[in-house]
């Protein structure tokens, strides 16, 4: 659990690359975030094979390590995602006595085997008196929307479920003549289903906070396109850089 007599010099480095664990096609996103997200990434869905349960992606890149965004130490987009921002540290709870009455309450903990985790470079978690620094509050702030997230999805995936919402989606990208790739395993939502629920469907997903999440991820599926325009630039730089 982090705490600032022992993690009192604890410091975070914040710029971005593989060898911080960042050089993947898709990471985790929350419907508390999808507003943000969908203005820079598509927003799909995944099936855990095991539970059962969908949780939601922002699709990065084409491959399996292949993030777009990555360059030279910066992320190119003006929203990362909560899950990036985090770094690393995460919610954990902690038992408290409340009037005699066991509750869970959510606590910050990091894990020091982070790749981000440091004491000669980055930034600070601890002011030198010990109040927390501004970048330890921002945290904070993207902890509590992970941690309200993954409470919502729930709730939202079920709900899509119900109603038949969910439908599998094959991403055939083709590049040029010689290279495509096929990504495998997303879901999205049902557009046509969607334009066809009756009015007490329509009210039970916006009064719940869904229905807004439900356009969110179609208007996302133009990033695709986006996408693939970071690919083919990053591809002509790297054959231009070849040929030199």
């Amino acid at each position: 659990m982090l705490n600032n007599v022992t993690h009192a010099d604890l410091r975070v480095i914040t710029r971005y690359g593989a060898q911080f664990g960042d050089e993947v096609g898709t990471v985790l996103t929350f419907p508390t975030e999808y507003a943000d997200i969908q203005r820079e990434y598509p927003i799909f869905f995944r099936k855990d094979a095991a539970s059962g349960e969908y949780h939601s992606v922002a699709l990065l890149g084409f491959a399996k390590n292949e993030n777009l965004f990555l360059e030279q130490g910066r992320w190119l987009a003006d929203y990362v995602p909560g899950i990036v921002v985090r770094g690393p540290f995460l919610i954990g709870f902690q038992e408290h006595d409340v009037g005699g009455e066991l509750r869970q309450e959510p606590m910050i903990h990091v894990d020091m085997d982070h790749p981000r985790v440091s004491h000669t470079e980055g930034e600070l978690v601890f002011l030198p008196k010990g109040g927390n620094s501004p970048y330890l509050d921002h945290v904070a702030q993207v902890l509590r929307g992970i941690h309200a997230g993954l409470e919502m999805s729930k709730a939202m995936f079920a709900a899509f479920s119900e109603l038949g919402l969910i439908e599998p989606v094959s991403l055939d990208v083709k590049l040029s003549a010689e290279q495509g790739y096929s990504v495998v395993g997303l879901h999205t939502v049902d557009q046509r289903k969607l334009a066809a629920l009756d009015g007490a469907s329509l009210e039970r997903l916006n009064k719940a906070g869904f229905l807004q999440g439900a356009f969110l991820v179609v208007a996302s599926m133009g990033n695709v396109k986006k996408l693939m325009a970071m690919k083919q630039r990053k591809r002509a730089a790297q054959v231009s850089a070849t040929a030199r």
